[in-house]
């Protein structure tokens, strides 16, 4: 494999064109992860000097942590080319097949969200990640024939936020499997630090704690958050971020001091009140606070386990005393 020294090139297949403004392009700019940016220097510099594709690697964790980022940083320290989708937009055979004959050799190929992947497109793709060839049936009945392509070893990067509904046989074919964690609070501080001289934002260093402290310990979240502050400092304080400024910003965003939303105590309180703080299953909770059950498992759900406010049961989820005194009220009788 020819190692190239260029920024690698984006394919997307993709309608929806990223935002990189604020995506670290380096290693030393990725802050956090710091176990898995060890562990994947040395895949890379050990495929790099055996002129070999790293093994298929496997990104989980909650949205927002960095496995996107993780996979352009791969390409780029490989010096290969990255051509990125998703599960749900392969859709059928041919698209796969597209993909994967369009690769060359040593390419990356990531797919987002792989859990969602149907079950034709990923029993395609185990040959092709084993023996790097693409097997397709062509005809019907007795007509039907298999036809073998030879591919350009590639390496797959896959990612998901549900790493349980992965199949057993498509999670075994990746040779390097890596759970991203939630950020610390300081790590949040310097990605917001990194991220306000980007966007040549003002701002105060109890300001940066202040908006980390809200971000849930992920930095898409930080980010998110540090933009819209930053369009309420232009609005009302020419520009320059202060400690309250902040906190009245994320006040009007109606963010509280543990970065719970309306959406999360509404969740607390529909257990605490509804369900007399539980124990409730996951589709009594979505219909009772009209939200989407994948909703509560991705968006709501990590943070408050993390934050200690909900524990799950084999009955179902129970809030904890430590939600009760968040929200300022005493349990109720427990339902029998």
């Amino acid at each position: 494999m020819s190692v190239k020294e260029e920024q690698p090139k984006l394919i997307s297949t993709q309608n929806s064109s990223l935002d990189f403004t604020l995506r670290p392009k380096k290693w030393q700019d990725y802050i956090g992860q710091d176990r898995i940016k060890e562990n994947l220097k040395i895949i890379i510099e050990a495929a790099k000097q055996r002129h070999e594709s790293p093994d298929h690697i496997l990104l989980y964790g909650n949205p927002g942590l960095g496995k996107t980022t993780l996979a352009f940083l791969i390409a780029k320290e490989m010096g290969v080319n990255i051509r990125q989708t998703s599960g749900p937009a392969i859709e059928r055979p041919g698209d796969l097949a597209a993909i994967l004959t369009n690769l060359a050799e040593g390419d990356i190929l990531f797919i987002d969200e792989i859990h969602r992947l149907n079950k034709i497109c990923e029993e395609i793709l185990y040959p092709s990640m084993e023996e790097f060839k693409l097997n397709l049936i062509t005809g019907k009945g007795t007509m039907a024939q298999t036809m073998s392509i030879d591919l350009f070893h590639f390496t797959l990067i896959g990612a998901t936020t549900k790493i349980a509904s992965i199949s057993s046989p498509l999670r075994s074919r990746f040779g390097i499997i890596f759970q991203l964690d939630f950020y610390k609070e300081e790590e949040i501080e310097k990605i917001i630090e990194r991220s306000a001289k980007i966007l040549n934002v003002d701002i105060s260093k109890p300001a940066v704690k202040i908006i980390a402290q809200r971000s849930r310990f992920t930095p898409r979240i930080a980010n998110h958050l540090l933009k819209r502050v930053r369009d309420f400092a232009q609005v009302k304080n020419n520009g320059f971020i202060t400690p309250l400024l902040a906190e009245k910003a994320l006040k009007f965003l109606d963010i509280d001091e543990l970065g719970l939303t309306k959406e999360d105590r509404r969740l607390l309180k529909t257990i605490s009140d509804k369900f007399r703080g539980g124990p409730v299953g996951l589709k009594a909770l979505a219909s009772a606070t009209m939200e989407e059950e994948d909703s509560i498992l991705e968006l709501y759900e990590p943070y408050l386990i993390q934050l200690g406010f909900i524990q799950r049961t084999p009955r179902g989820r129970v809030i904890t005393e430590k939600a009760y005194k968040y929200l300022k009220i005493r349990p109720k009788d427990k339902l029998l």
